[in-house]
């Protein structure tokens, strides 16, 4: 999917499905040696990943880049921490948040904007289960009526 210089390289679907996403940020990344190959090749996965405030700062966790293929013996650990590079008053606006009840920061997408790696992080609260069914529910009445219009409509 390319709009405006932007390539989707990987998708959070959790996050959607297990937490309200409240506020979204765009952060960049610091990256080391062949991550930026293996990204732009879509080898990554956030599906476990969360951020985490340390020393004022905020570090994406968990999120696996896989190495790669042609690199050397200096390639890089597929899940290491990676520093999140956002704005003074963007991160201390997300650290006083997170200070509050059950809100947490997950990274929602991963995609390169005109060359550079972003990811876009979501300020969250978690989902209850219930609210996870009527999710579901909601969608599958919405897909059920849009089957209904292009059967309705055919020519």
């Amino acid at each position: 999917m390319k709009q405006q210089g932007i390539k989707i390289v990987s998708n959070n679907k959790r996050a959607t499905h297990d937490y309200e996403l409240l506020e979204k940020f765009e952060a960049g990344l610091v990256l080391t040696g062949t991550e930026i190959k293996s990204i732009r090749a879509g080898r990554v996965s956030l599906q476990r990943s969360f951020v985490q405030p340390r020393d004022g700062e905020l570090w994406l966790i968990d999120a696996h880049i896989a190495p790669y293929e042609h690199g050397n013996r200096e390639n890089h650990d597929p899940v290491r921490p990676r520093k999140l590079l956002l704005h003074r008053r963007e991160i201390n606006k997300i650290i006083g948040q997170l200070s509050q009840k059950g809100l947490t920061v997950v990274p929602t997408k991963m995609y390169l904007k005109n060359g550079l790696a972003k990811i876009e992080i979501a300020l969250a609260r978690g989902k209850r289960k219930y609210d996870k069914r009527a999710d579901l529910a909601r969608k599958d009445a919405e897909r059920q009526v849009q089957r209904a219009l292009r059967e309705k409509y055919r020519y």
